[in-house]
Order: C-alpha cells, then structure tokens, then sequence
C-alpha cells in the first residue's frame, strides 16, 4: 500500500475541515470528522481499504472515547489521530501482514494512534496560538465598528493557522510514511523485544479510554451494573460493534423515557402544589 500526492492531500483538507469551527460547527467538525471512527471510514474510502480504515478507526476510538478539551486544553490531538495515525497504522498493518482484526493489528493500531496523538498535541496549540493573531484583528475591527470584517476573521482567516498546522503536517507527515513505516519494519523486527513490548502496551489502550469514559458517567456503584450488564452481554452473545451499538441504544431510549417519566412526574406534583422529597427520586422512578 503507497499513498500517492493527492491521497495525503485530501487526507490534509479533512484534518483542517476536523479543527474548524466555522466549517458547519464543532458538532460536525471537531466531534463528527474529527472522531477515528468518523475518520477510519474517511481514510478507508481515500486509501481504498474501506475495511481496514474502519477498524483501525474503530480501535483508536476507544483509547478516545471520551477526549474532551475542557479550556482548550488537550492531552491528545484526536485530529493528528484520525488522518495521520490511522493512515500510518494502515502502512504499517499492511508493511507487516497484520490483520486489522486481529489482537496484534488492534495492539499496532492504538499504538500508532497513542503515539501521532501525543505529538500532535504540538499542532493544536500550534493552530491556538496563531489563530489569537486574527482574534486581535476581529477586536480591532469591533473598536472600529466594521463589523463585516469579523466574516473574514471567522471563516477566512484560520484557514492559514490550518494550512499551516494540519494540512502541511498532514500532507508531509502520510506522504512520507512509507519510507518510515519501512524503516520501523527493518530497525523493529516483529520477534524483537520492542515490538513484543509495543503490542503488550497497545492492548492495555483501549482499557485507558473506557476507565476515562466511566469516571465521568459513573457516579454512584450501581452505575456500574449497566456497564457490566452490557459487557457480559456482548461477551456471551458474540456481537460485533454494530450489534452492539444496536442494543446499547435501545437500552439508552428505555433509560431516557423512563428519567423522562420521572421528571413530569415532578413537574404534575410541582404544578399541583405538591412536594417532592429528594431522597425518593430513585424509587419514584
């Protein structure tokens, strides 16, 4: 597998289009492009291995499962992530013979992503600091009352600190990750000890991204049991990811009508005057 000129370039404009706001909001950018799952689908299409490019994104989304940038601080760049990681773990899967299915695919793939995300956290606060130039020009323009200009300030202008800090990168970093990919291959053979360590830490990602995912959503020990409800479930039926998600969100809407119940069940007792007693809440709903 080689990725041409135009491949890294088009992998380039996706890792801007991720990080920018003003391209259809952070919804759409930041946490929909921007996502290894979003983006292993996308760099799949682009590379022509529609297959592997999801499921290395798929196994990069869980390490990131729940990335937040509370801030604007961030710990890992899930941009450099999903077009520079995901493409790199598809040389390097390919450069070996790994299956991207497999535990040492899976191990490889978090690996290359843990690595590319770390580094990129250079690129981020890269774009940040270049992007406070245009903020001062957008407050120059509001002390001058020309308005108009902050059109150019918000859509126009980042696209040089994005050029500069992710479609550069991007466009270098997978044009020229054959050779490196290469060389990994020849200083790191797969029976060396470095690879052997480097499969062991890859598979301990992913445990990362859900402990992070579960402190936030955690708030109470029986929050626990519908996790451990659901793992038991997946393990003993055997489903894929989409099943999975299937079932996960049924359980979402039975839990949000039945929370749903409970609040107009507060409200009706509100509206007639009544009390509600906090420390029931659980049992009335």
């Amino acid at each position: 597998m080689t990725i041409s000129w135009l491949q890294a370039a088009i992998l380039g404009i996706f890792a801007c289009l991720s990080s920018m706001p003003g391209m259809g909001g952070t919804s759409i950018g930041n946490y929909t492009l921007g996502r290894p799952l979003v983006a292993g689908l996308v760099c799949g299409i682009v590379l022509g291995d529609i297959q592997a490019g999801v499921l290395v994104g798929a196994a990069m989304q869980v390490v990131y499962i729940a990335l937040v940038t509370p801030g604007g601080t961030v710990s890992a760049d899930v941009r450099a992530v999903s077009y520079i990681g995901i493409p790199l773990a598809m040389l390097a899967l390919n450069s070996y013979g790994l299956s991207a299915s497999s535990e040492e695919g899976i191990a490889m793939a978090t690996s290359f992503g843990a690595m590319v995300g770390t580094l990129g956290t250079v690129l981020f606060y890269g774009t940040a600091t270049i992007n406070l130039v245009w903020q001062h020009i957008g407050w120059k323009a509001v002390e001058k009352g020309n308005f108009k200009k902050l059109y150019l300030v918000n859509m126009g202008l980042p696209w040089i600190s994005h050029i500069l800090c992710s479609f550069i990168p991007a466009l270098v970093m997978c044009k020229l990750g054959v050779p490196v990919v290469e060389a990994i291959k020849t200083a790191l053979p797969m029976d060396g000890l470095a690879m052997k360590t480097l499969f062991t830490v890859g598979s301990m990602l992913p445990c990362v991204g859900i402990a992070i995912l579960l402190k936030q959503v955690v708030e109470k020990a029986v929050d626990f049991i519908p996790f451990f409800f659901g793992f038991t479930l997946a393990a003993s039926m055997g489903l894929n990811l989409v099943s999975v998600t299937v079932v996960a969100g049924m359980f979402a809407i039975i839990y949000y009508n039945i929370k749903m119940i409970g609040i107009r069940a507060k409200e009706a007792a509100l509206a007639s005057g009544g009390s509600i007693d906090d420390d029931d809440d659980e049992e009335e709903i």
